[in-house]
Formats: structure tokens, sequence, C-alpha cells
């Protein structure tokens, strides 16, 4: 049977995020972090603070015109004692989204994903200005069913968290000593007001425990067969954008 153990990971993922920076950067390089209030990001974040101490973590506030939700990254950024900006990208979306309005009509598609690709170009323009890397904030179960943006949230220079579940991204949350309001926080897509299980059709338990080879879903077809074929159309999420190799005669 699979059993997590929190307190061994907890200390391998903090000792892997110091030995990156340790081994691919200088000692003053910051971590740079969008800060959603959600758990990933403050999990992401906390793991960041263990392994370089405060001073070397930026969180980056970015809402899009108002935010409901805007005090849990707030609170997070005060609970870990980190610096942090707050950058609204709305008009910047909004730029955007008029300049290909006037070219053609915008698919839902792209209203979705531009905000998450404006916001890690937003990343980037600050890592780029305080000599930061950005920190991927990603985890296993959403990338298995491709619940990320390509080049928007699911960019980054290090991911700490992608290969763990959502159910153990919270445990190690819940072992750093984060705020329960946070770790524990309901996902919402911010966009039609639905949370993420309700719009992927099954849990993110149900979820983890088939990724973890608990369960085989062979009582439930139906939502086997939608994780599998989530995981099918989103592979290329996952992998180097494919190249033609050039081989000289």
């Amino acid at each position: 049977m699979y059993k997590f153990d929190v307190k061994k990971t907890t200390a391998d993922v903090v000792a892997w995020v110091k030995e990156q920076f340790d081994t691919t950067a200088s000692p003053d390089t910051k971590a740079v972090i969008g800060i959603s209030g959600g758990k990933d990001s403050s999990v992401a974040a906390a793991v960041c603070v263990k392994a370089l101490g405060a001073d070397r973590v930026i969180g980056v506030l970015m809402p899009q015109g108002e935010q409901a939700d805007i005090d849990c990254a707030r609170l997070l950024v005060s609970h870990l004692g980190i610096k942090s900006y707050e950058i609204n990208v709305g008009e910047s979306v909004a730029a955007v989204m008029k300049a290909v309005g006037g070219a053609m009509e915008i698919s839902e598609q792209a209203r979705v994903n531009t905000p998450a690709r404006i916001r890690m170009t937003t990343l980037y323009a600050v890592g780029a200005s305080v000599n930061g890397r950005v920190i991927n904030t990603c985890n296993a179960s959403e990338d298995y069913v491709g619940y990320s943006t390509k080049y928007g949230d699911a960019a980054g220079d290090i991911s700490p968290l992608s290969d763990l579940t959502v159910t153990e991204v919270i445990a190690i949350g819940d072992e750093l000593g984060l705020p329960y309001e946070l770790t524990h926080k309901v996902p919402i897509d911010g966009l039609c007001g639905k949370t993420d299980e309700e719009n992927l059709g099954f849990t993110y338990a149900m979820l983890d425990q088939y990724i973890r080879g608990e369960i085989t879903l062979d009582d439930k077809p139906e939502i086997k067969e939608n994780i599998e074929r989530r995981h099918r159309a989103n592979l290329h999420k996952l992998r180097l954008m494919p190249k033609f190799v050039y081989k000289p005669e």
C-alpha cells in the first residue's frame, strides 16, 4: 500500500530547492513566485522560504482588476514575512484582448488562457529586474489532467511541486505550518464560479489515489475515461516542444 512520508518529502523538496539555487544561481538570486492565495503558490513559497530564507523570496500578487480572494494572497506573504509586489494585470489583459479582437473574433480558450500567459510574462519581468528565478507552482494532479496553461502557469525555471499530488501538497503545507484556510482552500477557476472539481467531473482525492495506484477506477469507467482522455489531450503541455532533427549526411 502506498504511504506518503510527509516529513521526509518536505525535507527532501526543501533540500532540492536549496541545491538548485546553490548550483545554478548566485548567492543573491531571488525566488520569484506568483501568489494567488491558493495552496500551490502558498506551499511553493513556504518551501522556498525554508530553503533560502525569507529575504530571498519575492511574492508577486497579480489581480486582474478586482480579485475577490486577494486577502488570501496578502495573508500568505504576511505569514511568511516575504517582500511582495502587487501588479494589476487587468489593463494588460484588456489591451491584448482589444488588439486581437480588432483583427478577429476571440475564442473562449484565448479569453481563458491569455491572462495566465500575461501573468507569467509579468513574473519574468519581475525576475529579470530583481535577479530572480521564477518558481513553477503546478502539481502532479493538475498536470496529469492538463489543468494548467501552456506558457502560463505551466512555465517557470524550477518546479518543486510538479511530482506531488494535491493531497501531498496539502500535507506539506500543513507540515510547514501554513494557515489552514490557505492549504485547504477550495480551488475555484475564477471564471464561471465553479470549483475545479466541478469542472473536472471528479475529485482530486479520487484522482490522486488513481495516480498513485491506490485505486484502478475500473468500477467507474466513465470517470476513468474522463481522466485518461484529459491526460492524452494534454500531454503536449508536459513534453518538450517537438523539433525537426536535422541529420547531415
